[in-house]
């Protein structure tokens, strides 16, 4: 491919091949610190505004910076035809269905627009100054139209550990669990983007110890910490997905805490499953890691023992080596102290498979479709994805500094996830999914 500069922008000619985007040699013009999520290799979506220009629209995140992909289409910089307008838009919906062919050119033209030897952008004074949004001067908005959300329960790990506590080690996981992924449909409705605040949920509530139940306010509250799969592609209803179909409707992942009403779901989950424990609050990060940014990152998962039935059976690796944190500040500390730190190549079930087994029955998939991965639990105590977990159904209690204890997450709490790919001398990262707990109304 020969990768010329237009008329009219220089006699610069950038080289003859033009290297991938995820090549970790590449450089941006744009100023990226070492330790940033968003280098060149990354490119996540999200959507923004800005005081000066309140219409929400597309951008994607490159170190401290938002490049405006609406300035960019404008310009006819970036071809999305026949399609246009797709990036001023308040989500990332109508980009997404163009399909994995257009995803990976755009990243590819964006990439070549921001090289450091590309003087197309970097020498038109004028056009950085409308397309490149100082990230602290923008708000950050939900990135996707959330058409349906289904949540997962696939950590091998997480499910023993609760099997454990209720069921005792000899029944802890399901008959079911090692021959399918566990899932359950929760609210695409109140699926909201980091910063929110969550109020505290309010349900029936009813104790071993009394005879009939209550109505109040939540009084054992936690998080989960999850990856979301953003899906970019539809399916036909009554239809199924091989392995390659299934990845290629992909298009990238998001932080996910899927709050959780301990209590709440005691009393409520037979016969059916969750219901309002978890249809309160959903929260993700704001921009959305795309598949292909996540490709060099790409690891074998678990060995899954009984081999899975033929429709989930897979032929290469669907895990990825991230690495995911989760810290937890109460009121009166300065900085959140870390309680969990564990990775997404633990997951038992892959991204993959999950959504092979959603569409197996013959169930439609939409573009904008949230899947939730389930808690990502590790071997290790300090790798343990939720509260329920980290403090043993409550029996022990987390220390935080400053001498106070959580078993359960209380009014004033935030809780903030942050995850990355490291790669060699850059990281492909997710920012972070933050929220706060308030008082129940």
């Amino acid at each position: 491919m020969d990768a010329r500069v237009e008329p009219g922008h220089g006699d610069l000619r950038l080289e003859n091949r033009v290297p991938h985007p995820n090549d970790p040699k590449l450089r941006s013009f744009v100023e990226v610190s070492q330790n940033s999520d968003f280098p060149i290799q990354n490119l996540p979506y999200g959507v923004f505004s800005t005081p000066a220009y309140p219409a929400l629209r597309v951008g994607v995140a490159i170190g401290d910076v938002i490049l405006d992909l609406a300035v960019l289409e404008n310009e006819g910089l970036i071809d999305v035809s026949p399609a246009y307008g797709v990036f001023a838009q308040g989500s990332v919906n109508a980009f997404m269905a163009l399909g994995p062919k257009v995803w990976s050119s755009t990243r590819a033209k964006i990439s070549e627009l921001l090289r450091h030897d590309n003087p197309h952008l970097r020498d038109n004074k004028e056009l950085r100054s409308r397309a490149l949004v100082p990230m602290a001067d923008a708000k950050l908005h939900l990135p996707i139209a959330v058409s349906g959300y289904t949540d997962f329960y696939s950590s091998r790990e997480h499910a023993t550990n609760v099997g454990v506590m209720f069921r005792g080690k000899d029944n802890a996981l399901q008959p079911n669990w090692l021959y399918m992924p566990i899932g359950y449909n929760g609210r695409a409705s109140t699926v909201v983007v980091s910063g929110t605040g969550v109020k505290r949920p309010r349900g029936q509530l009813k104790p071993p110890t009394v005879e009939v139940p209550s109505f109040a306010p939540c009084k054992r509250l936690d998080f989960e910490l999850e990856m979301g799969v953003v899906v970019g592609q539809p399916s036909a209803m009554g239809g199924m997905l091989t392995e390659a179909q299934a990845e290629e409707m992909i298009f990238g992942f998001v932080l996910l805490n899927d709050w959780s009403a301990r209590d709440i779901q005691q009393w409520e989950y037979v016969p059916l499953g969750p219901f309002l424990a978890k249809a309160f609050a959903t929260s993700i990060s704001p921009w959305v890691v795309t598949r292909e940014a996540l490709e060099p990152f790409r690891v074998q998962g678990p060995e899954q023992d009984p081999a899975p039935l033929a429709y989930l059976r897979q032929g290469k690796p669907n895990n990825f080596d991230l690495e995911l944190d989760v810290a937890l500040r109460a009121a009166g500390m300065n900085e959140p102290a870390r309680i969990c730190h564990t990775n997404f190549k633990y997951m038992y079930w892959s991204s993959v498979q999950q959504l092979m087994h959603h569409a197996s029955s013959g169930c439609a998939m939409n573009v904008g479709d949230l899947l939730g991965s389930g808690t990502i639990s590790g071997p290790e105590k300090n790798q343990r994805g939720s509260l329920l977990e980290i403090s043993w159904n409550g029996t022990e209690p987390v220390e935080l500094p400053g001498g106070a204890k959580r078993s359960f997450l209380e009014d004033g709490d935030s809780l903030v996830m942050r995850g990355w790919c490291q790669g060699d001398g850059y990281r492909v990262g997710f920012g972070e999914v933050e929220g706060t707990i308030l008082p129940a109304e």
